[in-house]
């Protein structure tokens, strides 16, 4: 069940599934931590904790019940919904999580998606209308039999549409960034000092070494 009684910063709800790609949002969710507008809270379908590829366990904050929780959800302290890539998406088993992620989109929430969790967005038709990426094309014509966006594909790292962000699986990083400007923190000093250490190859800025991670 979701629940923002206590909660006053805005939120940013990670979805947590078996098997998700805990590094793919690792480097947008430090960043986000560092802010002061925002905090992170994990979803999932139900309580049980969900161990990520990489083998973390992780206990979700939320879980989410299709027609009590988006009665709960708080629209105005919701800032965006993250959905990690893993093979899930690709098997089609986290279907349940699809009228969060329309609610989302429907109401201006945003929704950032990486690698086969851009699989989704096509399944639910998302991406048909918008410029978008993915690991390619073809990965998302093989994948999603109602993905008809191949004219608004572009070939680049990560782009952010109507509220909607995507990203190939290897752009991490480029991810973080579309995310930070989103979020509207990207300027933030810690965030920034931060995430530029590891974006020079990305946006041309000089490497320099990061604060201490307090």
């Amino acid at each position: 069940m979701i629940n923002y009684r206590y909660m006053k910063k805005k939120t940013v709800l990670l979805f947590v599934f078996e098997g998700f790609a805990d590094w793919e949002p690792a480097y947008a969710l430090v960043g986000i931590s560092k802010s002061n507008a925002y905090q992170i809270k994990t979803i999932a379908m139900d309580k049980t904790p969900k161990k990520s590829m990489g083998g973390v366990s992780v206990l979700p904050d939320f879980d989410f019940l299709n027609g009590t929780d988006l009665k709960d959800l708080d629209d105005s302290n919701t800032a965006m919904l993250i959905l990690p890539g893993g093979v899930a998406w690709e098997e089609k088993t986290n279907a349940g999580i699809a009228p969060l992620v329309e609610h989302c989109f429907a109401n201006s929430i945003a929704v950032a998606a990486i690698c086969g969790a851009t699989i989704f967005l096509a399944d639910l038709g998302l991406l048909n209308d918008l410029h978008h990426t993915s690991n390619d094309v073809g990965y998302l014509q093989s994948m999603s039999s109602v993905y008809r966006g191949h004219h608004f594909y572009q070939f680049k790292p990560s782009i952010s549409a109507q509220n909607i962000i995507t990203a190939s699986g290897t752009a991490s990083v480029e991810f973080a960034g579309a995310i930070f400007k989103a979020l509207d923190i990207s300027k933030d000093k810690a965030v920034s000092g931060w995430f530029q250490y590891f974006d020079a190859a990305g946006y041309g800025a000089t490497r320099i070494y990061p604060p201490i991670i307090k």
